[in-house]
């Protein structure tokens, strides 16, 4: 594993280092890139809600400038993760930009405590939110969630959502609820969303996913029983696709995109792709 980016728990106080600043799920950026020299940032006065120390990039102290409005600011523009994702081909800084996201939403949603109310701070020694009127803490959140390809021989089982770019199908994908395993999560998300069932799912990988905080856990399944009925809502088309025939898919680096093409690869006999970072 490339050793380019490494999270920790940095200090905030001074201006060394760099900095990415981000609202809204939206990044700042100039010709140069994601990373801004600390020291000219706190210049500009920007209207800050917190400010986090995340790790190294190359060595370099980063830091996350997370605003409550995307002002303007000369040479730059703002640009979502999602497009960054599709335009960046750098792993490590995307791996950055996504613990940066998953950060910069925790510590948006947590300036004030969900159980008396009054204002959080930053806790010195861990990353975590504190209350001091109650002593309550809050940690970064992860959203346990599952996303799975249905396969059966030569042909898999893709879906499409409203949300999705005009063309592009993707796996089935939903949310862990509480009390519910991974596996039997597999199980009801596809029985909802297009109506069959499936044998036995066995797990592939793993991804974090900063959308805004999931992490997503990979399966493959074999086809048991049933006709595709689609989720109103939920799903706007599904069917099933040749191996040797797919439609558009998602964006490189996605775990989807990994889970289809590992199966394509093992079904051929060609180079398995490369797991994502």
């Amino acid at each position: 594993m490339s050793l380019r980016w490494q999270p920790a728990l940095l200090d905030p106080a001074g201006e060394a280092g760099s900095a990415l600043v981000r609202c809204q799920q939206g990044f700042l950026v100039d010709p140069n890139g994601v990373l801004f020299p600390r020291s000219w940032l706190k210049r500009l006065e920007l209207p800050l809600i917190s400010e986090q120390g995340l790790g190294y990039f190359e060595g370099e102290p980063v830091f996350l400038m997370e605003l409550a409005d995307p002002v303007t600011v000369p040479g730059a523009g703002w640009q979502g993760l999602r497009q960054l994702m599709m335009q960046d081909e750098d792993n490590d800084r995307f791996r950055m930009l996504g613990f940066a996201a998953q950060i910069g939403t925790w510590a948006s949603q947590h300036r004030f405590c969900g159980r008396c109310g009054n204002p959080m701070t930053q806790h010195p020694r861990e990353r975590a939110m504190k209350c001091e009127a109650c002593g309550i803490h809050q940690y970064p959140r992860l959203s346990p969630s599952m996303i799975v390809l249905v396969t059966s021989g030569d042909r898999v089982l893709l879906a499409r959502s409203p949300r999705f770019a005009p063309g592009v199908y993707s796996t089935l994908a939903g949310f862990v609820e509480p009390g519910e395993s991974v596996e039997q999560c597999v199980r009801r998300e596809v029985q909802e969303e297009v109506g069959v069932s499936i044998h036995d799912p066995q797990y592939i990988c793993s991804q974090g996913w900063p959308f805004p905080h999931s992490l997503m856990l990979g399966f493959h399944a074999e086809y048991a029983s049933g006709d595709i009925v689609m989720q109103p809502e939920e799903i706007e088309d599904a069917g099933w696709f040749s191996i040797h025939d797919l439609p558009a898919l998602p964006a490189p680096r996605s775990i989807a995109r990994y889970l289809i093409e590992l199966y394509v690869a093992r079904r051929l006999g060609s180079t398995e792709p490369v797991l994502p970072g």
